[in-house]
């Protein structure tokens, strides 16, 4: 199951997914609101945080879920403050009752992920794609418009068979035709380049 621990949430904050299952793991902690409660809503306990990249708005609650559940993370990079432990570009990190793929997906940031489970039928996007053909921005520290649209090719590539029915973003809603929205953003991003 997968709920969004920051839905309704009225501050600035990325998209918290709670993925429950065999290994119960948040998707991005999120930030400027209480994730520690709103986990507990759910669940008893946590086994890791996951994150797609390290902008303040999907890292800053790490310390605080740290602190409650005693948790590590999980990143591209370990040499990046919140980040614990490393997942290479074409590994895996089992999220519920599923491992997912890694793609490093640079261009919004130099450490995003995306992570895509074919027997799950999931995908989380994190930054890289919106919800309606929309993109990641670009204006940022580390922010590389040609890397994003190779990033964006990279995904649209890789949902080909591979049967992802949905793809959770980092914010807004989810993309229930990931194909289409997918070639939607990468259309919209060469334009944008």
């Amino acid at each position: 199951m997968i709920t969004n621990c920051s839905a309704g949430v009225a501050a600035f904050t990325a998209n918290v997914f709670l993925v429950t299952g065999e290994r119960t793991v948040l998707v991005d902690a999120g930030a400027n609101y209480d994730v520690v409660s709103a986990v507990r809503e759910h669940v008893d306990d946590l086994d890791a945080v996951v994150l797609t990249h390290t902008h303040p708005d999907h890292v800053e609650n790490v310390p605080a879920l740290r602190e409650a559940f005693g948790i590590e993370t999980w990143g591209f990079d370990p040499a990046r403050e919140h980040v614990d432990h490393g997942i290479a570009d074409g590994g895996t990190v089992q999220l519920g009752d599923h491992d997912y793929e890694a793609l490093h997906t640079p261009g919004h940031k130099d450490d995003h992920l995306v992570l895509l489970s074919s027997a799950a039928g999931v995908g989380f996007a994190g930054d890289l794609v919106f919800a309606g053909g929309s993109f990641g921005r670009t204006d940022l520290e580390e922010g590389d418009a040609s890397a994003l649209v190779e990033s964006i090719e990279r995904l649209h590539a890789a949902l080909d068979g591979r049967g992802i029915e949905t793809l959770y973003t980092g914010h807004g809603p989810t993309i229930d035709d990931p194909v289409a929205d997918v070639a939607s953003s990468l259309r919209a991003a060469r334009f944008a380049r």
